[in-house]
């Protein structure tokens, strides 16, 4: 897999060769990813190599390990300081360390850090992780494998930290040193009729006559310029199933590992007559991304569309299928928000003439992606009688406070629901899910005009469907079976939607689900048997420590602090079941042969591939875009240095000082806070420090 290359930063050289190979085990609709990174030290002196990378917002990381050799070190999960304090102190006694940990602001970026590596030393470093697979529009599983990280604005004064997500190297996309494998082998107990992808694919080979088992590769080449995106497509998707897993043979009984768990995937079915007579009623509120990251494209190759021309698109098409009678508003954001009306006004052909007439002349010219005020600011406003509240937010997901963003739609998850897309690759997955999962609603992905159509009115089926209240599970358990729900409770069910639910339980029975749908008593019952399943590999266990994890998460960021139980059980369970979280970390430690690296640790941050050159434009250029459009196309820090000035910006004194730099670190270098670059500030990046 390795090809050798290198990367060149400045007049320096990273001295390292990394290649990543990834295989896939699909069982359903769940997924284990396992990643294996090669690094190899080409300098003269002992490497520490950081990598800042994405996964999935929801996944597990389960399991991280060090091959130096023939000597393979597995990882254990700590508490993060302490995780910190270890890597910190072997690399200071010359020993050779491994450190993964999930960033402080959004569960889906990860930094790898990786030393002491000896001048020609090789290491293989490997993690695994387990995720759910998202129903799409067309019934497809949709499994993401992030391959772009862009930039992502952290607003002035917010309270995050910076964290791994603002400490990214950054490179264009289809520029990045590194080659990329994958190999998917999927099993199924229904026929699988296809596997699509985004990304150009070997041929599917099924494994057996029945069609239920098959591998597929990604052709080789990857360049980096998207996210790899696998749609699975299966015979009968929506039947309800039941997966029992046994106990971890060495756990203590009475613990998470130490009992079997049960994950439930239910398609509750809705009445006919209860469908066919959908609601004209809501206030359906679009809030747009408008700041400048939204000028870049969908994707590197021809005739894409820049992310703000999708969400126009998208909106227009949201516009002209509305409801006569319902009410409507869209508001776009950057580091400043503005409505098309003063409120929210009725749909007719007037207001949606105006409207559409409007959306037409959008552009994005607002600046840096905060999204924390207009959601405050609707918030803030009475919802309509007889009208529920229709959130639709579209943003390409570069926001560095995604956790303070989750934690204000959750506090006002009680007045609406939130149906999100992410616009273009890199979009946040923490960011797109989390907000539709704490509100309610329903996240899509939009990398291309391919499948938007159905998947825009899928989401305006979901939100004109009737609501669902009164929801409520029941175990039909005997006496001496116990049940303890993992997951958080069902807040909401569409038509054609999956619900999962994840349960510490012993013995056997089945499960009901009753719910109320416009006056009318349903009622949905999938029996089970407590026979473990064959060849789980714990997944089940650990996609229900990851659910109760989360849960934990936000109930301590509620708890401010103030009391440390969620915390404590957030750090108890994920040792426990080996399953990462934001308050730990996992640490390997390789003694060797006992004797200390000789020589000066250098530091080498890996580049990641990011699609957002405009970011950097708009600061520098004050909006006012004095650039040559030639200089986005292949951007590194220096170049858009010298190319947005262009003879009338500010004459850049030290422009070394901006070869070491991502994008987003030279706009913050040149810029006063405001976005807008006023006066030089000289700075240079030495070891990660300013």
């Amino acid at each position: 897999l390795s090809d050798h290359s290198s990367l060149v930063v400045g007049d320096r050289e990273i001295g390292m060769v990394l290649s990543i190979a990834v295989e896939v085990s699909v069982q359903g609709h769940v997924a284990t990813v396992s990643s294996t990174l090669q690094y190899e030290n080409q300098e003269q002196s002992p490497l520490e190599a950081i990598f800042v990378f994405p996964l999935p917002g929801e996944a597990a990381v389960c399991r991280f390990s060090a091959k130096i050799g023939q000597t393979e070190v597995v990882a254990e999960v700590q508490e993060k300081q302490k995780a910190q304090e270890q890597y910190d102190d072997a690399l200071s006694s010359g020993q050779q360390a491994f450190l993964l940990e999930e960033s402080d602001e959004s569960p889906d970026v990860f930094k790898l850090s990786v030393g002491s590596l000896p001048p020609g030393e090789k290491a293989s470093v490997s993690l695994d992780y387990v995720t759910e697979l998202a129903v799409q529009a067309d019934d497809g599983l949709r499994l993401c494998l992030p391959a772009v990280l862009n930039p992502r604005y952290q607003p002035q004064g917010s309270d995050s930290g910076s964290g791994g997500s603002a400490q990214v190297s950054s490179v264009p996309a289809g520029s990045v040193p590194y080659s990329l494998s994958l190999s998917a082998h999927v099993s199924s107990p229904h026929p699988i009729s296809r596997v699509e992808s985004n990304c150009p694919l070997d041929p599917l080979n099924y494994l057996n006559t029945e069609k239920t088992q098959a591998t597929v590769s990604l052709a080789a080449g990857h360049q980096f310029d998207r996210d790899v995106e696998l749609l699975l497509y299966y015979q009968d998707t929506h039947q309800p199933t039941a997966i029992v897993e046994a106990a971890q043979a060495s756990a203590k009984p009475g613990s998470l590992m130490g009992d079997p768990v049960v994950m439930l995937s239910l398609y509750p079915e809705f009445p006919k007559d209860v469908m066919s007579s959908m609601t004209s009623h809501g206030e359906f509120l679009f809030v747009v991304d408008r700041s400048g990251s939204m000028e870049c494209p969908m994707h590197l190759g021809s005739g894409s569309l820049d992310r703000i021309s999708s969400a126009r698109e998208t909106l227009l098409l949201l516009l002209k299928s509305l409801p006569m009678g319902c009410y409507f508003n869209i508001i776009g954001f950057g580091s400043s928000y503005e409505s098309f009306f003063p409120k929210s006004v009725e749909y007719s052909q007037k207001t949606m003439d105006e409207a559409l007439q409007m959306v037409k002349e959008m552009r994005a010219d607002l600046g840096g992606t905060e999204i924390l005020q207009p959601l405050k600011h609707i918030y803030s406003q009475p919802c309509l009688p007889d009208q529920p509240r229709q959130l639709f937010l579209f943003t390409d997901g570069e926001v560095g406070n995604t956790k303070e963003v989750l934690d204000l739609v959750k506090t006002n998850a009680g007045s609406h629901r939130c149906f999100s897309f992410g616009i273009g690759e890199g979009a946040s997955t923490a960011l797109i899910s989390g907000v539709a999962k704490q509100a309610r609603g329903h996240a899509q992905f939009i990398t291309g005009q391919d499948r938007m159509q159905p998947k825009v009115m899928q989401s305006l089926r979901f939100a004109l469907q009737p609501a669902v209240v009164d929801i409520s599970v029941k175990w039909n358990v005997p006496k001496e079976v116990s049940v303890t729900l993992l997951s958080p409770p069902i807040r909401v069910i569409f038509q054609g939607q999956r619900a999962l639910l994840y349960a510490q339980l012993t013995g056997e029975g089945s499960v009901t689900v009753k719910y109320s749908l416009a006056k009318q008593p349903v009622e949905n019952q999938l029996s089970f048997s407590l026979k473990p399943a064959e060849d789980t590999g714990m997944t089940v266990h650990r996609l229900g420590a990851r659910t109760l994890i989360q849960s934990l998460e936000v109930e301590e960021r509620e708890q401010d602090g103030e009391k440390e139980g969620a915390k404590e059980k957030v750090i108890e369970l994920s040792v426990q079941s080996g399953v990462s979280s934001a308050f730990t970390a996992f640490i390997a430690v390789h003694k060797g042969d006992g004797e200390a690296l000789q020589g000066q640790l250098l530091r080498r941050h890996v580049p990641t591939p990011n699609m957002s050159p405009h970011q950097v434009s708009e600061c520098l250029c004050d909006g006012e875009r004095p650039c040559k459009d030639s200089c986005y196309t292949d951007m590194s820090p220096l170049q858009v240095s010298e190319c947005l000035c262009d003879g009338r910006g500010p004459a850049l004194q030290d422009s070394s000082c901006y070869t070491d730099m991502s994008p987003l670190q030279v706009s913050e270098c040149l810029c006063d806070g405001e976005r807008l670059c006023k006066e030089i500030i000289l700075c240079r990046y030495v070891n990660g420090a300013k």
